[in-house]
This record gives structure tokens, sequence and C-alpha cells, in this order.
């Protein structure tokens, strides 16, 4: 499989493998020669998230990862070819770019030492720009930040993006610019999630930002996706790190508002014959409930299960009052008991040793009573019987003798 280096990420030619940004398309007709042939468009990536279509009218052999000259208003621009082939047609569709419209522009050549070098020279002015149009928005008085700062090819233009919560008079900005910088001005305005993605950054999850890694449309998050799943209304931990809500709260929001309508409504009280209950917390993924005595404060708090709240609902329309909110023992189910989990550490390290150890004194054991079993079938059977223990036959000792001369004599 070929490769081909750019921007210090390994890239496929057929589109494949790892990409180097998160507006890389997978190439699922790299594999069919007709797609090839039928080439007319190619998609040209630029710095950030810029991408443009270009005709290919010279039918320049170009792959993934080339990097190539395109026509530009004014002079030229140098990008890197991220997609051939006929999904460049599907891409296009995607975008609504119109293969008949005027705006095409067309590739010139692939990419020359000499165009590489006027691009790269180009590229180092890019942080000293940006620094130096800071400076002068803020001696105008502007409520703007520049955030990023992007020359063309070619050297002869640059584009200014901008965050600002207000619309922004820039016209005397870009006189002062062209006169600092004597370059054609182009003033592109993005929002701070735009500014976070392009930046990059460790969200509290522990992973890469989604705005970096994957997120390409950015949809508005409401406060009312974290109310309902009861996260707390803290401004510090609800901001990421754009200034704006997190992306995240829009995930999962779907989900809390399905279990939201299996839930018993939140200003419905529970009348007892002690209490008035009132709502304190709801947990919709153990779907349970919990109830205090104090509309604040959780006081007298009992946690309940959805079924039995809809429970004590149905009976307080019909007038009745249960004694309690809590469910009767006799109606829980009782669970299995499980086994006491203990730890590895308290184990006896040579707990695995004692089995074999057991193995080998009983397989002793056996051996000798074996070969005693033997020993005793070999004997002569005039001898003893099988199984048999004999006495021993002591000698008799001297007193033992003199005792029987001293009874025969009397």
């Amino acid at each position: 499989m070929d490769f081909v280096q750019n921007n210090g990420a390994c890239l496929c030619r057929k589109g494949c493998c790892r990409h180097n940004s998160k507006l890389h398309t997978y190439d699922w007709l790299s594999d069919i020669p007709e797609s090839e042939q039928a080439a007319g468009f190619v998609e040209v990536q630029f710095k950030n998230t810029r991408k443009g279509y270009y005709v290919n009218d010279s039918k320049i052999p170009l792959e993934k990862g080339d990097i190539v000259a395109v026509e530009s208003a004014p002079g030229h621009d140098i990008g890197t070819v991220s997609l051939t082939g006929k999904l460049v047609h599907l891409q296009m569709r995607k975008n609504c770019v119109r293969r008949d419209s005027g705006d095409v522009r067309r590739i010139y050549r692939i990419a020359r030492q000499a165009d590489l070098d006027k691009y790269a020279e180009a590229k180092a002015k890019e942080h000293g720009t940006m620094i130096r149009s800071r400076q002068i928005a803020a001696d105008l008085g502007l409520a703007m930040k520049i955030g990023d700062v992007e020359y063309q090819g070619d050297g002869n233009k640059a584009i200014f993006y901008y965050i600002a919560d207000e619309r922004v008079d820039f016209r005397q900005l870009i006189k002062v610019l062209a006169e600092t910088f004597r370059i054609r001005i182009e003033m592109k305005q993005i929002g701070s999630r735009q500014e976070a993605g392009r930046i990059g950054g460790i969200g509290p999850c522990g992973r890469e930002l989604c705005c970096s890694s994957w997120m390409t449309s950015f949809v508005s998050v409401a406060t009312d996706a974290a109310r309902f799943q009861d996260i707390s209304m803290n401004p510090q931990k609800l901001a990421g790190q754009c200034a704006k809500l997190k992306c995240c709260y829009n995930y999962e929001v779907d989900a809390y508002v399905e279990a939201q309508k299996q839930a018993p409504s939140r200003k419905t009280q529970l009348e007892t014959e002690e209490h008035t209950y009132f709502h304190s917390k709801t947990d919709l993924l153990k779907k349970e409930i919990m109830y205090s005595t104090d509309r604040v404060m959780a006081i007298n708090s009992v946690t309940i299960p959805f079924a039995r709240a809809f429970e004590v609902i149905a009976l307080n329309r019909k007038g009745i009052k249960p004694k309690s909110l809590a469910v009767a023992a006799d109606a829980v189910p009782q669970k299995p008991a499980q086994q006491d989990t203990q730890d590895i550490l308290d184990d006896s390290v040579s707990r695995f040793d004692t089995d074999e150890k057991k193995k080998k004194k009983r397989s002793g054991k056996s051996k000798v009573r074996h070969a005693s079993d033997k020993n005793r079938q070999e004997k002569a059977p005039g001898e003893t019987a099988p199984g048999h223990r004999p006495r021993p036959n002591h000698p008799p000792s001297p007193k033992s003798k003199h005792a029987t001369h001293a009874k025969q004599k009397n």
C-alpha cells in the first residue's frame, strides 16, 4: 500500500487508513478503476477547516496527499489533495456546490519546489501578523478577538479569523491592516466552538475535545439539556473551554427525555396518614424517586421506585392514604444471597501448593499400605494368617525365673 507523508501524518493514497484531520472522507470507491477515470473534480484542503473543489482540466494524475497549486483570486494558493474520484461529486452535492457554476476554479499544477519555498515563507509570517493585528484592533477599540491568520500560498492575501459577540465595524481595521502588511485582507468571523476546535485540547472526560476530533457542525446547546439530566446548574461546570455550554449535553438528552415520560410528575404530592411528601430528586436510570416532607430541604426523605409512586398516586385519587410510602417487606422480592467477594491479597501465597502437597502425602501413604499388604501375602501360610499381627516372643526376665522356682519349692 502506497503512503505519503503530509504535515507529520501518515496518509494512505487510497484513503483507507489513518488521516490527518477530522474532515477526512473515507473513499469507499477507491478500489473501482472506473471511479478514477470519471474524476473531473478534485477536493483540496487548506489550513484549518477550509476546503475547496477544483476542476482538473489538464487531466493531471493526482492522488490523495499530493500538494498542488490551485487558482485563487488573486494569484494562486497551495493546498493538499484530500479526495479524488467519483466520490468528489457526491461531496459537492452534499456541500451544495454546483459543478456548472462560474465559481469553480481549476488546478494549475503539482506544486514545484519554488512554490513550496514561497508558501513556507508566507506561513512563517502568520503568527507575527496575528499578534500585530490584535494590537491594532485593541488600539482602535474594537470588541473583537483575532484568533488566527491564514496566508495564501503566494503571500498576496491573508484571511483573518476573528470572534465577536456583537456586530463589529472593521472597515477602518481593514485599511490599517492593508497599509501595515501590504497585502489583501479578508475578514472571516467564526464562533467560540470553532476556535476551540482549531486550538484543540483535553476535556474534563480525559479525551480530546469533540470539536477538534470529529465534530464538523455545531448545534446550539440549551440549559434545558442539563436540567433534563439533573446536572448541577454551576456555570463553571456547565461551560467548556470555549466558555459555552458543553456540546456533550446534547448526546444523551433524548434518552433522558424518553425516560422522563415513564416517571411520575414532579409536581404531584403524595399523601400518607402521617405526612405529606414532596418531590426531592429523581434517578431516571435506576427508576427511583425521592420524596421528603419539606419542599426545600431533604427531611424524612424516602426513596421508592416508580411503580410504588404510581400506586400511591392511584390510592390518593381514590381518597385512600397508605400508612407509609415504603414498600412492604412481603411485597419486595428477596434477592438470592450473594457470596462475599474476598480480596486476592488476603489469600495465602501458597494456596495453590496445598492441594499438590496433600495429593503427594496421600499417594505416599497408599504406596506404604500397598507394600505392607504385598509383604504379608508373600509369607508362608503356616506362619500367620493374612491380616493377623503376631504377638512378639520376649525372653523371660531373671526375676520371673526366681519367682517360679520359689513356687515350686513351696
